[in-house]
């Protein structure tokens, strides 16, 4: 996604969220945002289907075992894992791992060691299972409203609902995010790839 973000808003929509039924619910700018599953399909084309995975519930996904998962995802599959990390994925596998940890779960750090629930992300998308990306995101979306220093997930997101709400954005602090800052050079370079067509090893991408 990309987009004008406004920083000083999307604090004002964390700092308001919270949870009323199975919906998001903030208050910006003396505008209530109940965000329903139609608002998902409205703004973004989600729908909400799909298996409903987070990190309590892992093992909806049924025959995913991590470790043996994580080994067939590397180039020497005779290797010895110590810990699953970027490091010596394939590149499909990389690939994914990036917009995993980068796009639809974001972190502030850490990208390099993937956690049980990336690879069961992983394990799902390469495996065509249908999982419910509303539900992930919207789980996701809790972690700033649990921990004080977790960084503001899914900006370009919310700027949209902002926009869908109708919330008056004039004078505002606005930034533009282009698609390329979201998966930009420095992110495919600290995933172990090379600018030449990208390619890692002697496999382009």
């Amino acid at each position: 996604m990309k987009g004008n973000i406004y920083p000083d808003l999307i604090r004002v929509f964390y700092t308001n969220l919270k949870f009323e039924g199975n919906n998001l619910v903030s208050h910006v700018k003396g505008v209530d945002m109940e965000i329903t599953h139609d608002v998902w399909t409205a703004v973004v084309g989600l729908k909400y289907a799909g298996l409903r995975i987070n990190k309590g519930n892992l093992a909806v996904v049924e025959d995913f075992k991590k470790v043996q998962y994580y080994k067939s995802c590397l180039k020497n599959q005779q290797a010895q894992v110590r810990t699953c990390s970027v490091g010596g994925l394939k590149l499909d596998e990389r690939v994914f791992a990036l917009i995993v940890t980068w796009i639809l779960t974001p972190r502030g750090r850490n990208h390099s060691v993937l956690t049980k629930e990336d690879l069961v992300y992983i394990y799902c998308i390469m495996k065509k299972i249908k999982i419910n990306w509303i539900h992930i995101i919207k789980d996701h979306m809790q972690k700033p409203m649990r921990l004080s220093d977790y960084h503001y997930p899914y900006v370009v997101l919310i700027s949209k609902f902002l926009l869908y709400f109708e919330v008056n954005l004039e004078d505002e602090l606005s930034e533009l995010v282009k698609s390329t800052q979201e998966m930009n050079n420095g992110s495919l370079s600290k995933m172990g790839f090379t600018k030449n067509k990208w390619k890692m090893g002697d496999q382009r991408w």
